[in-house]
């Protein structure tokens, strides 16, 4: 069967199209900080204000966006959302002055929650409507469409020094990914117990209108998520700055931390559905951070740049599966579960990184990093607490899929 006329491949690749969406989105603003910094004449102070904006917008969004998840459903929402993420940048790139653009950045960040639960939700429908594991590798997309942003934002910079045309071409480039996602999401035609058994009745007023209050199970996850994105965030942002102040890193070699972070966690999302097949997703998320942690605090105690670089890459290959891992687990819990865990993912990828720099200059940068090591041991721990199910045992509640028809007897 050809692979677009294949229905899971199809939804795969859809999806995979909304998750390197919003890597690309977020990685496309990040690069032009300096530009946006210069433009509005922003002190270093005022930047790390203007990035935790989204911060704050990712975690105040949870009540918005599970009355959007209860009214649009997770293919409607994601395509909106996805639409809005792109139209964003040029509003951030005609942001006329800081309050306009710490506005642009708190609504960013709201969007940002709404894309992120509606994508993942959509990803786990995946798992559960075929019984195949895949959210790994769509969080690799994510990573993916960091790297295309980067690379994008190296070209454009070298031909222009305008943020907005380099913000147009990358608005062009999401809304053909959008066009792309348009043509393979799972639709709600039909609402699923938990159990992922069909129902045919419609959803009411009270319903869609309806929240429930978050279990023990849930708010474990919500805590492995947090922890889990500071420590995926925190690598990116501050490895360079790491090696060049504290290993003795030359400027030339200083980059490479973020380049082992991302590269080694593209390689482990890339494999890591294979070890979730083999070993389990509770497995995966213990062994993974536990590797994390212990890897990162060696390097810390060791110094040097060729310790540093190795920890900087057992972080990335331990941590990478975690948030694909829980948010298969919390969309098995229904709609509001992956919607509050998914806030706090959000809500750790934006405001974690900031938090570190808080800690790095109480401190040192060095316990900084420590802090990151602390993370992960924190991720293993809630780790013993979640129940894991494999996958395909129950269905999303968050996203209606049509189940597979019987086997014929002939």
């Amino acid at each position: 069967m050809p692979l677009l006329q294949d229905p899971y491949r199809r939804g795969q690749l859809a999806a995979a199209a909304l998750f390197c969406s919003l890597g690309f989105q977020y990685a496309t603003w990040a690069a032009r900080i300096p530009a946006l910094k210069a433009d509005l004449g922003l002190s270093t102070a005022e930047v790390g204000v203007l990035l935790m904006a989204a911060g704050v917008g990712a975690a105040v969004s949870f009540p918005l966006v599970a009355w959007l998840m209860r009214r649009l459903g997770s293919r409607r929402l994601a395509l909106l959302s996805q639409l809005c993420l792109a139209l964003l940048l040029l509003a951030l790139a005609a942001a006329p002055n800081y309050h306009v653009a710490l506005l642009v950045m708190c609504v960013d960040g709201v969007l940002v929650g709404c894309l992120n639960v509606a994508m993942n939700a959509q990803g786990a429908a995946l798992e559960a409507r075929f019984e195949r594991t895949t959210m790994a590798r769509l969080h690799a997309t994510f990573s993916a469409g960091s790297l295309l942003a980067a690379l994008v934002a190296s070209a454009m910079t070298t031909l222009t020094e305008s943020v907005g045309a380099h913000f147009g071409v990358a608005v062009a480039l999401l809304l053909a990914l959008g066009a792309t996602a348009r043509t393979g999401l799972l639709d709600e035609d039909e609402i699923h117990d938990g159990r992922g058994e069909a129902t045919d009745a419609p959803v009411t007023d009270k319903r869609r209108r309806s929240w429930t209050v978050p279990t023990a199970l849930t708010l474990w996850m919500c805590c492995a998520m947090v922890f889990g994105t500071v420590a995926e965030g925190a690598m990116n942002d501050w490895s360079a700055l790491y090696l060049k102040d504290v290993a003795g890193a030359s400027a030339g070699l200083a980059p490479l931390g973020i380049a082992v972070v991302s590269g080694a966690m593209v390689i482990a999302r890339l494999f890591a559905d294979g070890w979730r097949d083999r070993w389990g997703d509770r497995r995966v998320v213990l062994l993974g951070s536990a590797l994390a942690a212990t890897a990162l605090t060696g390097a810390l105690l060791s110094g040097g740049v060729l310790p540093a670089l190795v920890g900087f890459a057992c972080v990335g290959l331990g941590i990478a599966a975690v948030t694909p891992c829980v948010y298969a687990a919390a969309a098995r819990q229904g709609s509001d579960a992956l919607t509050l865990v998914a806030a706090m993912g959000t809500t750790g990828l934006l405001a974690g990184p900031p938090l570190i720099g808080f800690v790095a200059d109480a401190a040192s940068l060095a316990w900084g990093m420590g802090a990151v090591a602390g993370s992960a041991a924190v991720v293993a721990l809630c780790g013993t607490r979640i129940s894991w199910e494999p996958v395909g045992a129950a269905a999303p509640a968050a996203v209606a899929v049509t189940p597979p028809e019987p086997p014929r007897v002939p």
